[in-house]
């Protein structure tokens, strides 16, 4: 048999005016195919664009590429004229496309706007530029009230979560409580008023929670010294590239007596979390493909099984027992092609639209939740409490839908290989049938 006639024979199997039993189940393992592929693309979209956006908003509004930490009692932290010369010499080096002077610290954050609100707060001492300056502050950063910018040395720029937590809005008044260690061991508090003049939110409340932005000139000499982080953040022009390793050997080179470190080693264990976390993510759905694509070697068996006189007859009249594995083989290929082609659009159309699908699952399944609490509780529907598929309290609040085209391209070639490898045993046994002995039978 040539291929050409094996590969008409396969197309005369699948689509076979005959309904039998076999042919039924071929487009069964189709459909099971297909839909088995939407979860995985869905999966794949999800788990990427989440990893990506908190990846990005870490790096990018955190960390920066590069950072070089300098003691409290270095000369390049003496004052903050000597802190931005620090900085205008790291701009110097290689690969360098913008450099943050930071200082950081911790405080207690309390509303003096009324009621009884208190925060742990990170306060973060930078530039007054920087919401403009950095171009990812500038578009990870969503302004929910007020100015992205400090009018003056007492104001503050909250985060979402924390301006919540403390129930103060722009124009509020909030109190950030320091501890400065003294030379005897004996901690002293300092305390600073400050006025909201802006709300912003990154999208990810983990980091919402955190961080109070003030003047870096405040924050150099409200910040106790011995309890603060002074830190020059560096932007390059290759984050995800071994420019960063570069970038950082020469900072090592001009700053010998600082710590440097680069965004992969200071998030290490929450970069792998992500990655094991995909990874089994990806397996799970791998195997749900894997399942279905079993359902082809048994529709195979029964189709077998049914044309076993006409694979008699094809080897009485001169077909090899190849030939005939190769259209059972051809078979199983086109029942995978099948399923793609159902499976691939579905998938990158549910990915498309996975925000408003979740949002539409979210209120359905609060629906169901409601009356079922209704009718299984005396008071009714008081005391009920929303379910969230994801939490923004973990998650990002919008999902960022990322589909690569490389990742879809390795979907359908994993699909067709798997169809392929199911369908092996079957072929191997159609091609072993003997005429003879099928014949004698009929």
């Amino acid at each position: 048999m040539t291929v050409r006639s094996c590969f008409l024979y396969a197309v005369r199997i699948v689509f076979s005016k005959n309904r039998t039993n076999g042919r039924k189940s071929l487009f069964a393992s189709m459909v099971c195919i297909g839909i088995s592929l939407v979860p995985l693309l869905a999966v794949m979209s999800i788990s990427d664009g989440m990893i990506d956006g908190i990846t990005g908003r870490i790096i990018g509004l955190s960390t920066q590429d590069v950072d070089i930490f300098f003691p409290s009692d270095s000369e390049e932290v003496s004052s903050l004229e000597a802190f931005f010369a620090a900085g205008e010499e790291a701009s110097r080096m290689d690969h360098v496309i913008q450099v943050y002077p930071e200082v950081q610290g911790t405080a207690l954050a309390s509303s003096l706007s009324g009621g009884n609100y208190r925060s742990g707060a990170c306060v973060r001492a930078v530039p007054d530029d920087i919401f403009v300056r950095n171009e990812s502050f500038k578009s990870l950063f969503k302004l929910i009230e007020g100015q992205a910018s400090f009018p003056d040395g007492k104001s503050v720029i909250l985060c979402q979560k924390m301006a919540e937590d403390l129930n103060v809005g722009v124009g509020g008044r909030i109190s950030l409580v320091t501890a400065r260690l003294l030379d005897s061991g004996m901690l002293v508090p300092k305390t600073a008023v400050f006025t909201v003049a802006g709300i912003l939110s990154c999208g990810y409340q983990e980091l919402d929670a955190l961080w109070a932005f003030i003047p870096i000139q405040t924050g150099f000499s409200f910040l106790p010294r011995n309890a603060a982080s002074y830190s020059v953040r560096l932007k390059t022009d290759g984050t995800f590239t071994s420019v960063v390793q570069r970038v950082k050997h020469d900072a090592r080179l001009l700053f010998p007596l600082c710590p440097v470190w680069t965004w992969s080693e200071m998030n290490s264990s929450q970069f792998e979390n992500f990655s094991s976390t995909r990874i089994l993510l990806l397996l799970v759905m791998v195997l749900i493909v894997l399942v279905a694509s079993v359902n082809i070697s048994s529709a195979l068996v029964m189709v077998t099984m049914e044309r076993l006189k006409e694979i008699a007859i094809l080897k009485s009249v001169g077909a090899s027992p190849r030939g005939i594995q190769l259209s059972f083989l051809l078979v199983g290929g086109i029942c995978g092609l099948g399923g793609l082609s159902v499976g691939l659009p579905l998938g990158v159309l549910a990915a498309v639209n996975m925000n408003p699908l979740l949002n539409l699952l979210e209120r359905l399944t609060n629906v169901v939740g409601f009356a079922i609490h209704a009718l299984s509780h005396p008071g009714g529907a008081s005391g009920y409490v929303g379910i969230r598929l994801l939490d923004p309290a973990y998650y990002l609040q919008d999902i960022p839908v990322t589909i690569g085209v490389s990742q879809v391209l390795g979907v359908a070639l994993m699909t067709m290989l798997l169809s392929l490898l199911a369908s092996l045993i079957p072929a191997a046994k159609a091609g072993r049938e003997k005429p003879l002995d099928t014949l004698r039978k009929v």
